[in-house]
């Protein structure tokens, strides 16, 4: 994982299929360092899966991915390829932060608990020194009162901003987010859409699959229009959102503009 100029994330012709059902039918993505590429599309088009395929959450059946230049190593084909190299599989989702629609923190830990778990246990960093980051991490979201009460004492928006916390403190490549913003209120959602544009603006890696338009138009560099499994366009967001090309999307706007 040293090749400097390599992209961070990088998906080759990607198929995935769940029985006779075709999700991805061969995708292509790259984000390079400081990237922050948004996939935008209805429901079923294909972008969680490949979000989860990207960090090997999912495996695919055909095509490529790799990190920082390195491919990773599959074993089997077809509906029986998995990832080869179960120590790579770690290092890799080590490298890459998944921040889930529904927080998923622990309810039994503290936030600041929450945030220290993985980077102490995982990684096997000093407790105190973790502690030191994760506490200046959730001041940066905007919660370090909250460090001592536990996710169930929180609205949703802090808990997601607890949740980005968690990932930064693993000081990823990059950060993948999986509909960040969509189990919350409007006023909840503009509390995580502000952490979100500050790490845009710090140059982090992000791969966000998003139905929250301004989001995808205010921080990414590039956006990704999938539709039925295949990328139908893609460009900057200023482009995709001003002069879309394809029915299909104009289509799609139209109805999410209306919304």
């Amino acid at each position: 994982m040293n090749e400097p100029d390599a992209p961070v994330i990088e998906i080759l012709e990607l198929h995935k299929a769940y029985g006779a059902l075709e999700v991805l039918k061969g995708v292509s993505i790259t984000a390079n360092r400081g990237d922050v590429v948004s996939l935008i599309g209805s429901s079923g088009s294909g972008k969680s899966t490949l979000l989860r395929c990207c960090n090997l959450l999912e495996d695919s059946q055909q095509g490529d991915v790799r990190f920082c230049g390195e491919p990773v190593i599959w074993k089997g084909q077809g509906a029986s390829r998995r990832p080869g190299d179960p120590k790579q599989v770690i290092r890799i989702r080590t490298n890459l932060s998944m921040v889930f629609q529904q927080f998923n923190l622990w309810a039994h830990m503290t936030i600041l608990q929450n945030v220290m778990e993985a980077p102490v246990t995982v990684l096997g960093r000093d407790k105190d020194q973790v502690e030191t980051l994760a506490r200046s991490l959730l001041d940066k979201v905007g919660i370090g009162d909250k460090c001592d009460v536990y996710p169930a004492q929180l609205s949703g928006g802090q808990q997601q901003r607890a949740a980005i916390a968690r990932g930064l403190a693993m000081e990823p490549r990059a950060l993948l987010f999986d509909e960040p913003t969509s189990a919350l209120d409007p006023e909840l959602e503009q509390e995580v859409v502000k952490v979100i544009k500050d790490l845009a603006v710090e140059g982090r890696t992000m791969l966000i699959v998003t139905h929250d338009m301004r989001l995808a138009a205010d921080v990414s560099d590039h956006v990704v229009f999938l539709h039925k499994g295949l990328i139908e366009e893609e460009g900057p967001p200023d482009q995709l959102f001003g002069a879309p090309k394809s029915a299909r999307l104009q289509q799609f706007l139209s109805a999410t503009q209306s919304h």
